[in-house]
């Protein structure tokens, strides 16, 4: 993946000639120091930027060919605190994002209750999401992430900023989605204790390598 330099001449390379496969069910720990290109390979997986040559593929369909289709099989959470809209309630953003992924109301609205319930937000369901807490504002967007279920997570440091027990849910729930329900997920973090803790296997990138 090219980018141009900041001032415009030349051009720098953030992420070069990687492969990963990730199998069903399985987490991945993907390491690597800030600006290695973790969160570039991330957004190419999501779509949100278009890698200048290679491929990428989410159970099988190809992001550049097929992108409706394949942003269909992930949920992601990106790293920062802006993953869901702040003037919206817990429950409208779930509602919001269902909506937007192509679901009925009708869809949504289990999911929705369900996700909130197992989350501990059930009770401040109508309240603005920017009066949360950092680690509350996260659990609304691992939520709006699953709302239709995807198969695969696509998580860049989904911990940050939390304080322990904050964390300590999230941890306990990617472990909960990969063991219990199958799915698969791309973990970035500088948190080696979490990885070490969730992540069968490790990838480490290094100078976009």
């Amino acid at each position: 993946m090219l980018f141009r330099s900041r001032r415009g001449k030349g051009w720098f390379t953030a992420v070069n000639d990687v492969t990963l496969s990730v199998p069903r069910g399985q987490v991945i720990g993907l390491l690597g120091p800030n600006g290695a290109g973790k969160t570039t390979t991330i957004k190419m997986a999501c779509g949100l930027i278009v890698p200048t040559a290679g491929t990428i593929r989410l159970n099988g369909y190809d992001v550049g060919r097929r992108r409706a289709d394949a942003v269909r099989q992930i949920g992601a959470v990106l790293e920062g605190s802006r993953n869901v809209y702040w003037p919206l309630s817990a429950w409208q953003n779930l509602m919001y994002f269902g909506r937007l992924k192509g679901l009925r109301t009708a869809e949504v609205r289990p999911r929705a209750e369900r996700l909130l319930a197992d989350l501990g937000l059930w009770d401040r369901r109508d309240e603005n999401v920017g009066s949360f807490s950092r680690g509350m504002q996260q659990k609304v967007a691992i939520a709006a992430a699953l709302i239709t279920d995807p198969p695969i997570l696509l998580l860049d440091e989904p911990t940050i900023g939390l304080d322990v027990g904050a964390a300590r849910t999230v941890r306990g729930w990617i472990a909960h989605l990969a063991t219990d329900e199958g799915k698969t997920i791309v973990l970035t973090t500088h948190q080696l204790a979490i990885v070490q803790e969730l992540a069968r296997r490790i990838a480490v990138i290094r100078r976009g390598e």
